[in-house]
């Protein structure tokens, strides 16, 4: 059984230009050329072009496809090269959605006559602390973070940023107030701060891991308390001192 081009691209739903060019690159041969100049396509060189379909759909370049046909093992090779492509293809992914919400977010904020805040849209929640979260706790940790956060919505984002807000601002009312780092109330909000921490993917207090929160907590204290940019943060150097004591006391009473 034998199919000319015009019979075989009918058949699979392509053109016969298409089938010329895979023959011009070399990807798909026909099994005869008649005197007639008709190319002629055989079953087995049919099965390739359904295979060659298939792989095309997934995105891969011809010139892959190509190299995996032709490789001698190539169920293996067909493996490895779409198990690459689906990782070239999440992180494509994850790129167009933070690309989305950055175009919801300054459409959001033109469509209400404000500016779009630069740091919602470029920024994930640690993106300026990487290279010390990658440092401290791998780069497995960041990546799981930062694409919890950019998958959010805008409303999200901001939600939780508000909530985050308001997380710290506690902190500067009880230090305003007169609390101790042991005292009930600061405490209290040391749990609160603690399940805060929980929410985040990536974090050994998010995974469960008890004696790994506790030295990434007291790690965070550290920070808090020796970092200009948490005292800013937190209204002041006291505030992220209280803050920090108050979390280390209590990781302690956990353990």
């Amino acid at each position: 059984m034998e199919w000319t081009v015009h019979q075989l691209a009918e058949r699979a739903g392509v053109s016969g230009r298409t089938l010329r060019h895979y023959h011009r690159i070399g990807l798909l041969t026909p099994d005869r050329v008649g005197s007639n100049g008709y190319r002629y396509y055989g079953p087995d060189t049919v099965a390739r072009l359904q295979r060659i379909l298939l792989l095309r759909d997934t995105g891969l370049a011809l010139a892959e496809i190509a190299r995996i046909l032709d490789a001698p093992e190539t169920p293996t090779a067909e493996v490895e090269a779409l198990q690459a492509h689906l990782t070239q293809l999440a992180h494509e992914r994850e790129a167009l959605e933070r690309r989305i919400s950055a175009v919801e977010h300054t459409l959001e904020m033109r469509r209400q006559g404000r500016e779009p805040r630069m740091d919602v849209m470029l920024d994930g929640f640690n993106d300026r602390y990487e290279a010390e979260v990658v440092e401290r706790w791998g780069r497995d940790a960041f990546d799981a973070s930062n694409r919890w956060w950019h998958r959010k919505s805008i409303r999200q984002q901001r939600d939780w940023k508000a909530n985050t807000e308001a997380l710290i601002a506690r902190w500067r009312e009880l230090h305003d107030e007169g609390h101790t780092p042991d005292s009930a109330a600061a405490q209290q909000h040391a749990a609160t701060h603690l399940a805060w921490f929980a929410e985040i993917p990536g974090t050994p207090t998010h995974d469960g891991d008890a004696a790994r929160s506790a030295a990434m907590v007291c790690g965070v204290a550290d920070q808090y308390e020796t970092n200009p940019d948490f005292h800013q943060l937190f209204g002041g150097e006291a505030a992220a001192r209280l803050a920090a004591n108050a979390l280390r006391i209590h990781v302690r009473h956990l353990a």
